[in-house]
């Protein structure tokens, strides 16, 4: 934010508040202040990080509360009943400043709009130009999504991990929700970005003790298509959360088949089922009998392998497949029959989920 503008208005205000009174950044310095010898001089003493009033030294001092934190901190001379007063409604007028200001020049609040879908389309380039945004590189969005309660910043932990705030950004998009817009170079291999995304979940659950999973969006080449990448990021953790629940990492170029299921009707889906097992429900099959067939997928159809897998005799493995067969009129030996079975699992399993869709 400008300290310009910060400035500006105490130069306004000047005369109606007849003390000292500033602006503190977030490394303790005055950047604005009615008393212009004081500008540049950093205050020695920390002051609090809430939002509440903190007298030291006879200055009474009030941050700028916002959703991510506060930045700034402003300060007037005294520590009576009207320095607090005073400090109060400063702090009132700079905070709506500060609001309509990030409103209008914010680089990260531009992107949020824009991942959030609050910009028209046509409105993104004209925006970019205004704040000199750089159309003309790749960008990934990872969300990352704290699964359990935490007593730290997520917010805080992945912005100290990402400094540069003139290529990467990481914006709070709920409690649980932390999205980053990453600038990757052109033909980054996706693998590098799951490293990435990883390096970021061990740091979280290995030094703050707190478990995150991960979902990574496609790379976009223009900022319109970042609203895209935002929506598949999501799109990868409720899918995740329905076929890959002990990954922590979950990118959608790799949900393969479980991307088209999530993206089907339920109606559709309830259909395909009633048409898959017309001879009996796929619920009449035992919990035996499901982990048969996911060890007889997991070893490729293969009789003789999925048999010594479950060290059971190889004819006792082939009376379960007839018994499924006899269920569900679906022979897994035939590979067109395993696939209809497979794909019928899984849109059972997503019917079962009731996941959010985006």
């Amino acid at each position: 934010m400008s300290n310009r503008l910060f400035q500006g208005v105490i130069h306004q205000m000047k005369e109606a508040i007849d003390r000292t009174f500033g602006v503190i950044d977030e490394n303790l310095n005055i950047i604005a202040c009615s008393d212009l010898g004081k500008i540049g001089e950093t205050v020695s003493e920390p002051f609090s990080a809430a939002n509440e009033l903190y007298v030291n030294e006879g200055y009474t001092y009030k941050p700028l509360g916002t959703a991510q934190g506060a930045s700034y901190t402003v300060f007037v001379e005294g520590d009576d009943i009207l320095a607090a007063k005073y400090v109060g409604v400063i702090a009132v007028a700079f905070t709506n400043i500060k609001f309509y200001y990030d409103e209008k020049y914010d680089r990260s609040n531009f992107v949020k709009n824009i991942i959030l879908d609050n910009i028209l389309p046509g409105d993104i380039y004209i925006k970019a130009r205004e704040l000199y945004f750089n159309n003309d590189v790749m960008r990934t969005v990872i969300l990352i999504r704290a699964t359990d309660h935490q007593d730290v910043s997520v917010y805080d932990i992945v912005q100290n991990l990402f400094p540069d705030k003139a290529k990467d950004f990481v914006i709070s998009i709920n409690e649980t929700d932390i999205a980053l817009v990453k600038e990757t170079k052109p033909g980054i291999d996706p693998k590098t970005i799951e490293k990435l995304a990883s390096t970021i979940a061990d740091t979280i659950s290995g030094e703050f003790y707190v478990h995150a999973v991960i979902g990574i969006g496609t790379t976009v080449d223009n900022l319109k298509d970042l609203a895209k990448s935002f929506k598949e990021a999501q799109a990868a953790l409720e899918v995740g959360k329905v076929f890959d629940t002990e990954k922590t990492i979950i990118s959608y170029d790799n949900l393969g088949i479980a991307r088209l299921i999530y993206q089907l009707p339920t109606t559709l889906c309830k259909t395909f089922l009633k048409e898959v097992f017309k001879m009996g429900s796929i619920e009449s099959l035992d919990q035996e009998t499901l982990f048969t067939i996911q060890r007889f997928f997991e070893n490729n159809l293969n009789v003789s392998e999925t048999s010594r897998k479950l060290f059971v005799h190889r004819n006792t493995l082939v009376y379960r497949l007839e018994k499924i067969k006899k269920i569900t009129g679906l022979d897994l030996r035939e590979f067109d029959h395993a696939i209809i079975f497979k794909i019928a699992l899984m849109v059972n399993k997503y019917l079962k989920s009731n996941p959010i869709k985006y």
